[in-house]
């Protein structure tokens, strides 16, 4: 997301904007937070945490473009960032959760992630300007931090243990990683417009989201990301069986 600039002052100095900045350096904050958490085996905070920083991170781009202070130095700050606290703190977290049991094997795996991540961010970057805004190539590097800290917070707040866990933590890992770097397609929703009247229903049913994440938000957020990340594979498996019906009605 394009969020800071630099700006010139009469006396010649350059300056960034403050407010988006600061939005981001929360999210970094949270990431790193969620690492130390992580270390000192506070697992659910830890998770907490990256959810905290996916809050932030979609908040900076928002205030950016209200303020119009969109810039290069701001979208550079915010992949870093984002490659802190979506790529390194997850894998990190989920490697000492329960990948930390499986040796080498665990810490080849968490690095695959964090790797698949960086490689989404450059891709992303590279493609911003071209891209169709109504799909993302790949999983979202939040979707899928999301997906792996969603499955720590629900597991451990049932009172599992990570070793307890190791082979879902480790198809999981390898999920997320693999869907940021495949050429899935996920829809972006950078199409809806909510200035415009909708259904009735529509905000009875945003009503029942929010309530049901109140009840219990580890559950239903890891839930939501999890359908979030299968709808890739999904959209494939749609368009094929398109593909079949079509050649099969032309026979």
């Amino acid at each position: 997301m394009n969020n800071g600039h630099q700006i010139r002052s009469p006396r010649g100095r350059r300056g960034i904007y403050l407010l988006p900045n600061l939005f981001t350096t929360g999210a970094l904050f949270a990431g790193f937070y969620g690492i130390i958490a992580a270390f000192e085996g506070q697992f659910t905070a830890a998770a907490v945490a990256i959810f905290v920083a996916m809050v932030l991170d979609g908040l900076d781009g928002r205030v950016a473009r209200m303020t119009q202070t969109q810039t290069a130095f701001g979208a550079e700050y915010d992949s870093l960032a984002d490659m802190a606290s979506f790529g390194l703190a997850p894998a990190i977290i989920v490697y000492l959760w329960a990948l930390s049991g499986l040796g080498q094997l665990g810490w080849v795996v968490a690095f695959f992630y964090a790797a698949a991540t960086a490689l989404r961010l450059a891709r992303f970057n590279v493609k911003a300007g071209s891209s169709d805004k109504r799909f993302f190539q790949g999983l979202p590097s939040p979707s899928a931090a999301a997906v792996l800290m969603g499955m720590v917070w629900v597991w451990n707040e049932l009172g599992f243990a990570g070793e307890d866990l190791v082979l879902l933590a480790l198809l999981m890992t390898v999920f997320a990683g693999a869907a940021m770097v495949s050429n899935l397609t996920y829809f972006s929703f950078k199409d809806m417009d909510f200035r415009h009247r909708v259904p009735f229903f529509v905000v009875l049913g945003m009503l029942f989201a929010v309530m049901l994440t109140a009840l219990d938000p580890a559950k239903v957020l890891w839930t939501g990301f999890l359908l979030y990340a299968l709808s890739g594979p999904g959209l494939v498996l749609l368009r094929w069986r398109r593909k079949r019906q079509l050649r099969a009605g032309g026979n």
